[in-house]
Formats: structure tokens, sequence, C-alpha cells
């Protein structure tokens, strides 16, 4: 198993996140909340006008799933199979994607809506990506090819 981008960082989480905080508020998002699970964020959620209006969009750290790739690693350091690094990871990850994408649309590529859109949240609070999975999306292939 190849070992995950990042894995050896040492800037904090909270580096990250505000880090990220700074890369929305250039972006010109109108709001950022950030969510908390156990002490920790888990989660920031922005809002910014689109061509669609103002929408809202949820970034996960999914910080377990990263301690679990970290832990099953051999190619990684016991030192760094750790749940602190694995949120340092997550962390770093979620700021160098965000860095990217944030260039891909200010360099024309992509639109934001065309990047962020799983990430779109609905009323109740779950994104594109979540409904889709919670429809099963395989189903929702096979309805729209018929």
């Amino acid at each position: 198993m190849k070992s995950i981008l990042n894995y050896t960082t040492e800037v904090s989480a909270q580096r990250s996140v505000n880090e990220i905080t700074a890369l929305l508020t250039k972006a010109k998002a109108q709001a950022i909340l950030t969510e908390l699970e156990d002490g920790a964020v888990s989660a920031i959620s922005f809002r910014i006008q689109t061509e669609f209006g103002i929408l809202t969009f949820r970034l996960p750290a999914r910080i377990s799933q990263t301690y679990a790739v970290l832990s099953k690693s051999r190619d990684i350091p016991p030192r760094l199979r750790t749940r602190d690094q694995a949120t340092r990871v997550a962390w770093r990850i979620v700021k160098d994607w965000l860095e990217a994408q944030l260039a891909m649309i200010e360099a024309g590529l992509v639109d934001l809506e065309q990047v962020f859109l799983p990430y779109a949240q609905n009323q109740a609070g779950q994104t594109v990506y979540d409904v889709m999975k919670s429809q099963r999306f395989s189903n929702l292939l096979l309805d729209a090819a018929k």
C-alpha cells in the first residue's frame, strides 16, 4: 500500500483550518462555519454567491477514515499512525485540495459549481453526495438511462 499524501505533515490541524478559512475568504465566501466533533474540527461549511444564487457547501475532513488508512499502512512509521496525525493529515489534504480547486476556478478551467457540486448542501444539511449515496447512485444512473 502506498503512503498517503502529507502523511509526514507536522502542520497542526488548526493551522490548516485557518489557511482554509483564508482561502475561502479570498474566494469571497459570505459565511464560514467550523463543525466540531469531540472538540476537534470535523468539517467546514461555507456560503458563497454562485450563478445559481447563494449556495452552501460542506467540506468534511473524515478523520476516522484517514486514521484507518494510516493505521493499515506498513509503509508509514508507527509514530505517524496516530489519531492526532490523522487529524493533521486529513486537514492538510483538504487544504491542498481546496487550494488546487480554487486555482482551477481562478484560471477559468472549471466553474465553482462544477467543482463543489458533490459538497452542496440542501436545506436539511445533506450534501448532494449524501443524497446520491442514500438513494444508491447506481439506481439513479439506471433510472437516468431509461
